[in-house]
């Protein structure tokens, strides 16, 4: 007789969780039976956005932290897992401050503390957070989202450029070395900005599309986009 395959109630993690992407994603795999746990700065928009879902039938709750903070990202995560049960999923999708685009001539080692905080640190931290408990599930999956300065990087948003450029090429490694363990991580490259209604940069769109490498868990790097869109 086959082992019947273990599905424990697992939670989806979205850190950077918003009314826009983090919302759609939380509603595509709340729809599959995935618990929710948005993480982000703000406690009034958390819980706003935790009520919304709630009335759609989406068990979600807002846990704060601030992605430059290890310690306040890593309690937020601890806490999540504690609140709504261990995490499956792993989206890292905040949306980088306008400061962090400067031209790369006006750009100084100063002016890359946050972007690499933001876009590398906090990454990394989270990954590593939630791996040992992905390890325990004997399954798991990382979904990076990034603008089209991953791929291609601008002269006019240098800080981006050069962070989304580590971040992916850390996202990349542990593609190749989580595989045998069960864990999917994958990229999806957001080329300009998100527009409600757009046909393929749309929020819900975007959450199929997540959902989908989530699901189909073969290669890295998606295009939700052409890169000159």
């Amino acid at each position: 007789m086959e082992e019947a395959e273990d599905r424990t109630m697992t939670t989806i993690a979205i850190v950077g969780a918003g009314f826009g992407l983090g919302a759609a994603v939380a509603r595509r795999f709340g729809r599959e039976g995935h618990d929710v746990a948005l993480v982000a700065r703000d406690r009034a928009r958390l819980d706003a956005l935790a009520a919304e879902l709630a009335e759609e039938g989406v068990r979600a709750r807002g846990f704060t932290a601030d992605v430059r903070d290890r310690k306040t990202l890593a309690a937020a995560l601890d806490a999540a897992a504690t609140a709504l049960g261990p995490v499956e999923v792993l989206q890292y999708s905040p949306l980088p401050p306008p400061d962090f685009m400067r031209p790369v001539l006006e750009t100084g080692p100063e002016d890359l503390l946050g972007p690499v905080e933001f876009s590398v640190y906090g990454p990394v931290t989270a990954v590593r957070h939630v791996l040992p408990g992905m390890r325990a599930l004997g399954r798991g999956t990382v979904l990076f989202v990034n603008g089209g300065t991953a791929a291609v990087p601008h002269p006019d948003r240098a800080g981006t450029s050069i962070a989304f450029a580590a971040e992916s090429a850390y996202g990349h490694l542990l593609h190749d070395v989580l595989a045998a363990d069960g864990i999917h991580v994958a990229q999806l490259v957001v080329p300009g900005a998100i527009i409600p209604g757009h046909p393929r940069k749309d929020p819900a769109v975007l959450a199929d599309a997540l959902w989908d490498l989530h699901r189909e868990r073969h290669g890295f790097r998606r295009y939700a986009d052409d890169l000159d869109a």
